[in-house]
């Protein structure tokens, strides 16, 4: 068996330090048109399928914030990106849905779970948490971010407006969560991505009407995250634009 390698390819270094300078400016320049500083707005590198090969590469090029939707991938990369760069301050995300079956898991190395969608999962999420603090697995409570859904997709996972401030209220309850803010993902058909956004910046601020410390919107990816900058997002979560085609292999 051939074993991969303990560093991303030269070339594959010089691909991502571009893609990365793009990303940038394009925050950078979103960010002045809506009279923010660019500091305001955190990129979150989303890095599925991408080996940890590269995630090393990209916290060497200053990143510090991954994204993973696939907990047995992610929890493999985790222990892989750790050998790699053990000095390295990493903040791992969960930006997709979670089986309640995967929680356990999961809360040996997620600092925040950004897709929180049902009491159900919040419940899991919290005695799993409280479990791991219990036996030392963990320090600290697990920030979360309640996902709202837009047009009420079902595929797409996310709550509807009418339930936010009931399931905000469920998840400030849990001492194993602490409740920092909004995720969403704009439609991909139906609503227009100047109208979507603007109703997920609406969704944030009631939110943070009653729950004021809930003061992160996830929102923006490689497509829309100009318009999701205009809008008041806080954290933009890129991976095509950042990493091009993603596939588990070193390069």
């Amino acid at each position: 068996m051939t074993q991969s390698p303990v560093s991303a390819s030269p070339e594959r270094v010089a691909e991502l330090t571009e893609r990365l300078a793009t990303v940038r400016a394009r925050i950078a320049d979103a960010c002045a048109a809506a009279g923010r500083s660019p500091d305001s707005v955190e990129l979150v590198a989303v890095t599925k399928t991408v080996p940890a090969q590269d995630v090393a590469a990209l916290i060497d090029l200053g990143l510090s914030a991954f994204g993973e939707n696939r907990i047995q991938e992610a929890t493999a990369k985790v222990a892989q990106v750790a050998q790699l760069r053990p000095a390295a301050r990493v903040r791992w995300h969960v930006i997709g849905g979670v089986q309640r079956n995967k929680v356990k898991a999961l809360v040996h190395w997620a600092e925040r779970v950004e897709s929180v969608d049902s009491v159900r999962l919040a419940d899991a999420l919290d005695t799993a948490v409280r479990r791991a603090m219990d036996t030392g697995q963990r320090r600290d409570p697990l920030s979360v971010l309640i996902q709202y859904s837009v047009d009420g997709d079902p595929n797409r996972g996310g709550i509807p407006r009418a339930d936010l401030l009931r399931l905000a209220e469920h998840v400030s309850g849990c001492a194993g969560l602490r409740l920092d803010g909004l995720m969403a993902v704009a439609p991909l058909v139906g609503t227009p991505t100047e109208e979507a956004f603007a109703d997920i910046e609406s969704a944030a601020a009631e939110l943070r009407s009653e729950h004021p410390s809930a003061t992160v919107l996830s929102a923006g990816m490689s497509g829309d995250l100009d318009v999701a900058i205009r809008h008041g997002s806080t954290v933009v979560r890129v991976g095509t634009a950042l990493v091009g085609e993603r596939r588990l292999t070193s390069r």
